[in-house]
């Protein structure tokens, strides 16, 4: 098979020097990516940190022949490497691992003369009973000399619902699916909606508090499964392996 993977995380700029961003570091991506490779696939990997590719594949360095390693950064990058891939590559599965940033900034202001926020009251008031008011701050690099400043934030687009969408992907596609402070029936219920939503094959989804643990994985013959961590990268292959023999026998 040819699969593409995604991995790590996006940074989303502030201003040319500061970023937000989130704390994955690709591993699960990585290890998924590598075990494939193992596995005698040909592999692509969308990637923020390529250091771990070395870190985690001591063992069996991958060779040209079936591995390619493009690097990304931002969301901005990603978006354009993960496009670029699947409108002129030929993939039987994408695996998309990637942490992507849910918000971008979209300005960032310091409040006016006289203007101020009330954090008791969650309003924002100014004495002379005038509408409250924003200053522009945004610069290349955003001075530090504010007493307080204040951040825009914007949805960005769903990637993996572009893969469908927008970039008419039909092949295999597996998303994955991160929550906090759930209860393991509730994240069922969130993945499968989400699953359905983003129209992938398959879902891999867990708790930030079990994420090293244990990882749901489904729909395999109509039910999720609960696999131990460390058996993900493998038993997430065989099942995209399988959906793949039966689409070609389909």
């Amino acid at each position: 098979m040819n699969i593409l993977v995604t991995a790590g995380n996006t940074q989303v700029p502030i201003d040319r020097v500061r970023a937000i961003t989130n704390i994955f570091t690709g591993r699960t991506g990585t290890s998924i990516a590598l075990a494939a490779y193992n596995r005698d696939h040909r592999v692509t990997m969308l990637t923020s940190h390529p250091e771990v590719v070395g870190d985690l594949s001591r063992e069996k360095t991958p060779t040209p022949d079936r591995w390619r390693l493009r690097a990304y950064r931002t969301f901005d990058d990603l978006r354009r490497e993960l496009e670029d891939e699947i409108r002129t590559g030929v993939y039987d599965a994408i695996i998309h691992g990637a942490a992507v940033s849910d918000y971008e900034p979209a300005g960032i202001y310091a409040p006016a003369p006289g203007t101020r926020f009330d954090s008791t009251a969650a309003r924002w008031q100014t004495a002379s009973g005038e509408a409250p008011a924003l200053l522009d701050r945004a610069a290349g690099k955003v001075k530090s000399d504010e007493r307080e400043l204040w951040l825009r934030m914007v949805r960005t687009p769903k990637l993996i619902d572009l893969v469908r969408a927008e970039w008419a992907f039909r092949e295999l596609l597996v998303k994955f699916k991160l929550e906090v402070g759930v209860t393991e029936e509730r994240l069922l219920e969130i993945a499968e909606k989400s699953r359905r939503q983003s129209e992938a094959d398959l879902m891999v989804a867990n708790t930030l508090e079990g994420a090293s643990q244990w990882a749901l994985l489904g729909p395999i013959h109509g039910e999720y499964k609960k696999i131990d961590r460390v058996e993900l990268a493998v038993q997430l292959l065989a099942a995209v392996e399988q959906l793949h023999k039966g689409r070609a026998h389909g």
